[in-house]
């Protein structure tokens, strides 16, 4: 992380190519539509993925965060979240930049083992807070989460469809440069969040670090037409002409472990690098179907508290 008239920089390496919700324009039957594609960055998607998160971060910390697509957020009647990345009648507090390894504009699609900067200018004074919540966000994006667009895709081991588009990973980063504790800690930013407005977060709630969870080293993927891990743990059934029925309809848990069309799923896993990690109703039940379908050794079961306390760690206990 470099700093300079007050801005930060992040230099991140892209594990996989990222997916930003890029759009072009494509003419069908003499109409002119959208169609969404990876072929170009779009900061805005980035920037998006950054705040969820940043979300996430804030609900887990006891703190209230907005759903931006249906808030009553505006004005200085927000949230902490909307305080520094703005809202209605409030602009965000800082310019955001995606620069290449030369410190350029970046334009195009950001691809595996590109290294990139993400660039945080103030443009009003950003608190010593906000910036332990933003480099906090930032390194639970790389270390335990994934970042843009097409995360829900799901790994395989059948080398016929592995470069299938569905079946690629997206969104897994490292980041490159080293992060400085500045001592600002949970208990600080408990102060700082209580002050925030306060919201009930709803059918939103499920989103916070509270209830996340994370292995690292092991993938939820299909071995063939007959076994899929990642039905297994959804609770479906793991054929594939039986992939999309649930395997038992009155397991509540499930349901909401799968989602809908309208429903976000709560399980995202990828194969290289392997990572795992999604929401829960309850840790207990989400941690033996993972157990049921790798086994009892060999990976370790981080939940939010594991991972808040060593995003707040001194820069010692992270070494």
């Amino acid at each position: 992380m470099t700093m300079a008239n007050g801005e930060r920089t992040y230099r991140l390496r892209a594990l996989t190519d990222l997916w930003t919700g890029s759009v072009t324009l494509e003419e069908r039957n003499g109409q002119i539509k959208e169609k969404t594609g990876p072929d170009r960055l779009i900061t805005t998607g980035m920037l998006g993925s950054i705040r969820w998160w940043f979300e996430v971060l804030v609900r887990g910390l006891d703190g209230n965060a907005c759903d931006p697509t249906d808030t009553k957020c505006e004005d200085r009647n927000h949230c902490a979240v909307c305080e520094l990345f703005g809202c209605t009648g409030w602009a965000r507090k800082f310019r955001f930049e995606v620069l290449d390894e030369n410190s350029g504009t970046k334009t195009d699609q950001i691809k595996q083992n590109q290294t990139f900067n993400l660039c945080f200018t103030p443009l009003r004074p950003i608190r010593v807070e906000e910036w332990t919540l933003l480099d906090a966000a930032l390194r639970l994006i790389a270390d335990y989460g994934a970042i843009g667009g097409k995360t829900v895709f799901k790994p395989t081991d059948e080398s016929s469809r592995a470069s299938t588009l569905h079946h690629k990973d997206y969104g897994l980063v490292q980041m490159v440069t080293s992060q400085q504790y500045d001592g600002t800690g949970r208990d600080d930013l408990g102060k700082y969040l209580s002050k925030w407005r306060k919201l009930n977060h709803g059918e939103f709630a499920w989103a916070s670090l509270q209830h996340f969870w994370c292995v690292n080293g092991k993938y939820l993927g299909r071995e063939d037409n007959n076994k899929s891990t990642f039905n297994q743990v959804l609770g479906r059934q793991e054929a594939k002409n039986q992939g999309q029925q649930l395997a038992t309809r009155n397991d509540g848990i499930a349901r909401w472990l799968a989602g809908s069309q309208q429903e976000s799923k709560k399980v995202f896993s990828f194969k290289n690098p392997a990572r795992t990690f999604g929401f829960v109703i309850n840790f207990n039940d989400m941690e033996q179907r993972l157990r049921n379908a790798w086994g009892q050794n060999g990976w370790d079961f981080l939940t939010g508290d594991n991972i808040i306390n060593q995003l707040f760690a001194g820069k010692e206990d992270r070494s």
